[in-house]
């Protein structure tokens, strides 16, 4: 068989040709687990109040179904749109369309998932999006795009590779999230519970340590120790920051993170911050979480900030790994202005009320979770760069076709 490479596309087929609308309500409450869908293409616990909601209206979805949102995709420049994995099924509002894979041994619904996942895929629904309701996806149009389908076993080797890199980058996350609780365990049991070790080595104050009270806060303290604000232990670098204006469309795709209220945002060929800092969200709906705790991130190395995330340094021995313990065990709920739009400004982060520990005891702290945060921060690197491995394999699925076409020919 001869073929040339640049036919290729020829093997594209519409997704409409593959899939089929499932629309199974949840008649007799027999399913109580509720789900919603996130942007990021994941199923979420449904925090929704459902209370005088009729529940057999919702629909029922089950293992390897999938779940979409064609509402909104321009303005939010993707399509949540996620694969359910789940033996047991669970509900979702009726407003999500539910569709499976009509012959999955002619589609591999996991192939699928990562042909979803691709940001040239959000591209072209945000594209089809313009003429939308409100930037919505017309489901016709959705079911026109199209993608390459190789053989099943090319697609199960291709989804096997792909889940290596996910598998890989989820057990990094999982050994970094435990070295993350052990550092704050260590800093809640030394500066909330005040139980850091004596010059004897026992816990300060169930020995017997030195007490005061504090009016201010209302609780007793350690003596020697003091009440301040975040600036007293910090500096803040808001000055340095500079909008994305300034950048041109050809600084993007580049190799240096780009950072907004909730984490990266991009990658730029320019960077304004060189070093390890704390990003603080300045703005959004999750400037604090249910707990009242500011949203903040550990960085390190060459980034660009924008407007909507504060960015400290530590002060003296005040390091941005103490910073980052501490300011995740502080509730800030009183300083949030906005209503529509919740705000931590400058001057109320800068006014965070704190207790400021001797600088012996901060001294041995530091030694003892700087090894944490050490293989904390190789894990995270470790992660960046599965993540840009990852990123580079789903690119690389519209080669599958011409692969098989060199094969065939």
């Amino acid at each position: 068989m001869n073929c040339k490479i640049g036919e290729a596309k020829s093997n594209y087929k519409p997704i409409g040709d593959y899939i089929q609308l499932i629309d199974e309500r949840n008649k007799g409450l027999k399913v109580t687990s509720l789900l919603g869908l996130s942007i990021s293409k994941q199923f979420i616990k449904s925090v929704a109040n459902i209370i005088g909601t009729d529940m057999e209206n919702y629909k029922i979805i089950r293992k390897n179904q999938f779940a979409c949102s064609t509402m909104q995709v321009r303005r939010d420049k993707k399509m949540p749109i996620a694969l359910y994995t789940e033996n047991e099924p669970s509900i979702i509002s009726q407003a999500y369309p539910i569709f499976e894979i009509i012959d999955t041994s002619v589609l591999f619904p996991e192939y699928l998932m990562m042909w979803f996942t691709r940001s040239e895929f959000d591209r072209e629904a945000c594209f089809h999006a313009v003429g939308g309701v409100r930037g919505s996806l017309e489901w016709e149009d959705f079911c026109g795009m199209k993608l390459p389908i190789p053989s099943i076993e090319k697609q199960r080797e291709i989804v096997k590779e792909y889940n290596t890199i996910v598998n890989r980058i989820a057990l990094n996350e999982k050994l970094n999230q435990k070295l993350e609780d052990t550092a704050q365990s260590i800093y809640k049991q030394w500066f909330v519970d005040f139980e850091f070790p004596n010059k004897n080595g026992k816990h300060y104050k169930s020995s017997g340590g030195n007490m005061i009270w504090c009016e201010e806060l209302e609780k007793e303290i350690p003596e020697g120790w003091e009440v301040g604000k975040l600036k007293d232990i910090s500096n803040c670098l808001d000055y340095k920051r500079k909008p994305l204006s300034e950048l041109q469309r050809s600084d993007f795709k580049g190799v240096y993170p780009y950072y907004g209220a909730m984490g990266i945002v991009d990658y730029v060929k320019e960077y304004v911050y060189d070093g390890e800092f704390l990003l603080l969200s300045e703005d959004g709906v999750n400037v604090i979480d249910a707990y009242g705790h500011p949203s903040v991130f550990l960085i390190w190395g060459k980034f660009w900030v924008n407007n909507h995330a504060h960015v400290l340094d530590g002060k003296d021995d005040f390091t941005v790994r103490f910073l980052y313990l501490m300011l995740k065990d502080v509730n800030v709920s009183d300083i949030v202005t906005g209503a529509a739009q919740p705000k931590i400004n400058q001057e109320n982060m800068n006014s965070i009320k704190i207790i400021i520990p001797n600088t012996n005891i901060l001294n041995k702290f530091n030694l003892m979770i700087n090894p944490l945060f050490d293989n904390y921060r190789n894990m995270k690197e470790q992660i960046v760069r599965l993540e840009k491995m990852k990123d580079l394999f789903l690119s690389k699925m519209t080669k599958v076709e011409e692969t098989t076409e060199k094969e065939l020919s």
